[in-house]
């Protein structure tokens, strides 16, 4: 009986040195296999070095747009806008005049036939005239209005409803007429019938587009909305440009 009491105290002893040393081995396993699972992990989502942030920095949004501007039409037109800004702003608003044109030559004038002259005056306007106008206009008021606050938006707003639309208009009336022949009296009583009434409802229709143009639209694309939105204006325009001269008493 006392030898078999000794032989059960002796296996239960080694019993616990083992479990207990599997136990330490387990730990021990356990704890370095998730100091090198955090290490790993820590590797893995760790962020660059600060010398590799400083090269990408700017990087990848002009990376982004270089790529996607290899892709479609508006890629080739937004490339064209950075490397030759002035012919492409001039050649956009040519087109868009020429077809407000003929928009409103099949609106307006269907009796009297399709007039192509009258077409070839107005985008020759948007190419010479206008399309370079807007490319200094907008360049100018973005450096010395640089800021997109509302109050600059709308220093910017009266600044083209007070300077730039009736010098505009006035130019636009003026060129029509000359190569329609006027002489610079019926020119003269032209802008005193036409020029007043066309900038009154210029100012109910211009302010909305001003102030989305200069609130949310980037400079380089600023001549584009401008002109987009000149597609229904000119509409307008090119009617009132079409109308008879004044006649004057010699």
């Amino acid at each position: 009986m006392g030898s078999s009491g000794n032989t059960l105290k002796s296996l239960s002893k080694c019993c616990l040195i083992r479990l207990s040393s599997g136990s330490h081995f387990l730990l021990h396993g356990k704890s370095f296999n998730e100091s090198s699972l955090t290490s790993q992990r820590w590797r893995f989502y760790s962020f660059p070095s600060p010398h590799k942030l400083s090269s990408f920095k700017g990087s990848p949004p002009s990376r982004f747009f270089s790529t996607s501007s290899k892709v479609g039409f508006l890629g080739w037109y937004l490339g064209k806008l950075e490397s030759k800004p002035l012919i492409t702003k001039s050649v956009t608003t040519s087109i868009i005049f020429a077809a407000s044109d003929f928009t409103s030559q099949i609106i307006t004038s269907v009796s009297s036939g399709y007039d192509s002259i009258r077409t070839l005056r107005m985008a020759g306007y948007g190419f010479l005239l206008l399309g370079p106008s807007q490319h200094l206009w907008f360049n100018l008021l973005s450096k010395s209005l640089p800021k997109l606050d509302m109050l600059t938006t709308f220093k910017k707003m009266f600044m083209g409803q007070a300077v730039y639309g009736p010098v505009s208009t006035t130019v636009f009336f003026s060129y029509n007429a000359a190569l329609q022949g006027e002489s610079g009296e019926e020119i003269v009583a032209r802008l005193k019938r036409d020029l007043l009434p066309t900038l009154i409802n210029g100012a109910m229709f211009w302010p909305i587009c001003d102030f989305v143009t200069y609130k949310f639209i980037p400079v380089q694309l600023q001549p584009l909305m401008n002109s987009s939105c000149a597609y229904i204006w000119t509409i307008y325009l090119t009617y009132m440009a079409s109308l008879k001269k004044v006649s004057v008493d010699q």
